[in-house]
């Protein structure tokens, strides 16, 4: 909940490629992609949607079972060497 923390990229590390956020909510608003952090003990996807709260940028956060969460801050951080989509 810190004001401070956010998500500047998103990507994936073994297929090496990495997205702006802003491209990022551009694609999933668009309904052109889906994106999800998968829980790999369980199996379980929590899919990133964008939030958009008044007088605030609009951010991105994980969404699984009808709750908002953390999951996507907990993620390791995308590698500077991966390629980033346009």
């Amino acid at each position: 909940m810190s004001s401070h923390e956010h998500i500047t990229h998103i990507g994936n590390t073994d297929n090496n490629w990495r997205l702006t956020r802003d491209a990022a909510i551009q694609r999933i608003e668009s309904k052109y992609e889906a994106f999800y952090t998968l829980d790999r003990t369980s199996g379980r996807k929590s899919y990133i949607g964008v939030v958009r709260q008044q007088g605030r940028a609009p951010y991105l956060q994980c969404h699984a079972d009808g709750v908002w969460n953390d999951n996507l801050l907990a993620q390791a951080e995308c590698s500077g060497s991966a390629v980033v989509k346009a």
